[in-house]
């Protein structure tokens, strides 16, 4: 199935220039760096704002997926429950996708993610200096579409995998500071000027 056949496609709202933070508005805008290839959205990042022009915003909903079409590497991530209304940036994708077409928002997220979708995109990619995917590429990308319940199971093996990675990081970073500690111990313990 392709990608359009699933889900609807549009780009951000339409900020002219820089999102201009606004500390006393109650909208929220997601922009490329409130996402973590690994992590997915960080709602905590994102600045508050007012949206200008007229055009009616798409706000987020549970379910969409933000996809970012630059730089030099293009991924998806599913959205939980936004905490306040939100858009996403002009230079994020939005999809959102249609009624019973049978795609759990977390699997197409997680399967745009992965190499033979990868592949496709790098090959499609446009631009000398920052590359870039146009919308109508995501729309032609071919997905594989199993049972709601393998994509249940994968998307909780994706969700394994990620903390099973989160726990290590942590036991490299604490291994770290431990031999760090050992090393100033020794070095006071030999008397060694650590200034």
């Amino acid at each position: 199935m392709s990608i359009v056949a699933c889900a609807e496609i549009r780009s951000g709202y339409p900020f002219r220039g820089p999102v201009e933070p606004v500390a006393s508005s109650g909208v929220l805008v997601a922009q490329m760096k409130d996402i973590d290839p690994l992590g997915g959205l960080r709602w905590e990042t994102m600045v508050r704002t007012e949206l200008p022009g007229k055009r009616a915003p798409d706000w987020l909903q549970i379910g969409d997926i933000l996809f970012v079409p630059r730089g030099s590497r293009f991924f998806a991530a599913s959205i939980d429950a936004p905490p306040e209304p939100a858009v996403c940036g002009p230079h994020l994708v939005h999809l959102r996708l249609r009624a019973g077409v049978g795609v759990l928002p977390a699997f197409l997220a997680w399967q745009i993610n992965q190499p033979p979708l990868q592949r496709q995109l790098r090959a499609a990619a446009e631009g000398s200096s920052q590359l870039s995917i146009r919308i109508a590429e995501i729309e032609a990308l071919q997905i594989a579409v199993p049972s709601i319940a393998q994509q249940l199971r994968i998307v909780a093996f994706a969700a394994a995998v990620l903390r099973e990675r989160q726990l290590l990081t942590q036991l490299i970073q604490n291994r770290e500071q431990e031999l760090a500690s050992l090393a100033i111990t020794l070095a006071h313990a030999a008397g060694l000027d650590m200034n």
